[in-house]
């Protein structure tokens, strides 16, 4: 048996940012390990300057997630004003950055992900410097808000956040939360052909099923301040949800 902490992830807008090229911000399908991070580490009070908080975060943690819909794409055309950039300048706030005179039109298309259901399972690592208890009790009364990637993405439900014991990372991820809509409302729109996908890491045959298959998505933070990602291995299952 392990211990898991479990909780939801529901919002009408996510955003779970991968590789950009150009002015193209993509969204991944599920919560990437960065954005998962950022999301207890928010919760816990970590800032973003505090590398050394936020490496201990990162390396005491596993995740592993159940995308229970497959939800919408929406793609935002963007537009935001900049300023140039000035030697021994630096710019600690919006208000700042918009109080100097000349500005520079930034163009991007960002897209996001809508009406998503995901269900997320946190494991301690051998080396893990915190409790699940501890973020168990932040996730409930969190530190900074937390949102679904974006900070334009809040979260629109309760985590729910629960500790529990189970013999397999699939049996923690089936855990049952109270349904998103009623039940005299069309549940079609939130499952579609019952199908679910499963995404974690760590080893393959932790849900064992010949259609796994396994990637390397760019979403293990290196720095945070040069914005600078490294590979990781992960694995996905697709298959009819049990009733």
């Amino acid at each position: 048996m392990k211990e898991y902490l479990v909780f939801r992830l529901y919002g009408p807008m996510a955003s779970w940012g991968v590789p950009a090229v150009g002015g193209d911000r993509a969204t991944a399908i599920a919560p990437t390990r960065s954005a998962l991070l950022g999301l207890l580490g928010a919760a816990l009070g970590i800032t973003r300057d505090n590398a050394a908080k936020l490496e201990a975060l990162q390396q005491s943690v596993s995740f592993g997630v159940k995308q229970c819909v497959p939800s919408s794409i929406l793609r935002d055309y963007h537009t935001a004003q900049v300023p140039s950039e000035k030697r021994g300048v630096t710019h600690l706030t919006r208000k700042s950055e918009l109080s100097e005179t000349k500005q520079n039109t930034v163009l991007s298309s960002r897209d996001y992900r809508c009406d998503g259901i995901w269900i997320v399972a946190v494991w301690l690592t051998p080396i893990s410097t915190i409790t699940l208890s501890a973020v168990k009790q932040a996730l409930e009364k969190p530190v900074f808000t937390l949102s679904l990637g974006r900070k334009s993405c809040p979260i629109a439900l309760p985590l729910s956040p629960r500790l529990l014991e189970s013999e397999t990372l699939q049996q923690a991820l089936d855990t049952d939360f109270p349904d998103v809509i009623s039940e005299q409302s069309d549940k079609y729109w939130f499952r579609s052909n019952g199908l679910v996908t499963y995404f974690w890491e760590g080893s393959a045959t932790e849900i064992d099923n010949e259609l796994t298959h396994s990637f390397q998505p760019w979403d293990e933070p290196v720095h945070r301040g040069r914005w600078q990602f490294k590979q990781r291995t992960m694995h996905q299952l697709t298959v009819k949800e049990a009733k």
